[in-house]
């Protein structure tokens, strides 16, 4: 049986070819909030860029319309701040990174659907190296 590249029980891929890991449980992201940034045909975001969000990044996303900093508590979003690992819409990090604030990305944890929206060489120079 072939499955879909984006069907939310095949083996999801990274950018870098391998295993997709988790992206944060904490605060608890992904289209499924299960803590990664797979995807399905339900995800018309495409929620698929594992983003360490940084300050200048939420203003830019406030000033789009998507204002990721603010709590929403009657269903349960306690608001983004900066260092926040995040599944990000691919189109909106596309925006920051040309707009020159792209945040950094956790490549094991960014889906390979990200690959549609932007270049790996792209995300390669935000790549997030913790320490």
């Amino acid at each position: 049986m072939i499955q879909k590249r984006d069907d939310p029980k095949a083996p999801a891929r990274n950018v870098l070819g391998g295993k997709l890991a988790t992206c944060s449980m904490k605060p608890l992201t992904g289209f499924f909030r299960d803590g990664g940034c797979r995807t399905s045909g339900e995800d018309f975001g495409v929620h698929v860029v594992c983003a360490r969000v940084t300050a200048e990044f939420l203003e830019f996303s406030r000033t789009q319309g998507n204002d990721l900093g603010t709590p929403v508590p009657e269903v349960g979003y306690e608001g983004l701040k900066a260092g926040d690992c995040w599944c990000l819409c691919a189109a909106r990090w596309r925006e920051a990174f040309q707009a020159g604030v792209a945040p950094p990305v956790v490549l094991e944890s960014t889906h390979e659907r990200a690959l549609d929206y932007v270049r790996i060489e792209d995300l390669e120079k935000h790549a997030y190296k913790a320490g």
